[in-house]
């Protein structure tokens, strides 16, 4: 069975920004290494917009952002969205009956699926779906935003915390 694994990176003052936080070395190497063991990853629409950047190679990337891309386009994704009417490569349009899918995901896959966009992930967490969130912890307060946790504040249990290069955290809780 797989496991739904909601995590960003976060404002001190709980807000998420993609814009905001430029990954250092150390924490884009690690992300690199998660996506590459990742089994999929479930987008919402606007988080599959933003990394839909990674479809196509640019002249400027480094070795680091050639990694990142080819692992990224390796993974199964579903997108969940209504007002969608295609998607790219690898991915599976999820428009109807989110619950059922997001259920069978996880019944059917081994290992672990990326939740990615708080709004997705609250509707998930609200059925019961996530089974771990990871907060990326920078040492930054933004004041505005979107949160973390777009719905409902689960109530959560901490299982672990990694610094991760000089000035980010990684809390990992599980619903207590």
């Amino acid at each position: 069975m797989a496991k739904f694994v909601f995590g960003m990176n976060q404002s001190l003052d709980g807000y998420v920004d993609h814009l905001e936080f430029r990954p250092s070395p150390a924490l884009f190497r690690h992300f690199i290494e998660q996506v590459r063991d990742l089994t999929g990853s479930v987008y919402g629409r606007r988080m599959y917009e933003v990394m839909r950047y990674w479809d196509e190679d640019r002249p400027e990337w480094d070795s680091e952002e050639r990694d990142f891309a080819a692992a990224w386009r390796k993974q199964p994704k579903w997108v969940v969205s209504r007002s969608m009417k295609s998607v790219g490569p690898n991915a599976t349009l999820v428009e109807d009956d989110v619950e059922t899918v997001m259920r069978q995901l996880k019944a059917q896959r081994v290992g672990e699926i990326e939740v990615a966009g708080p709004v997705l992930a609250g509707s998930l967490t609200d059925l019961g779906l996530i089974d771990e969130y990871r907060l990326y912890l920078h040492p930054v307060v933004l004041g505005r935003g979107t949160p973390f946790f777009a719905g409902r504040r689960p109530p959560l249990r901490l299982v672990a915390s990694e610094p991760i290069g000089d000035d980010v955290i990684r809390l990992t809780y599980v619903p207590a």
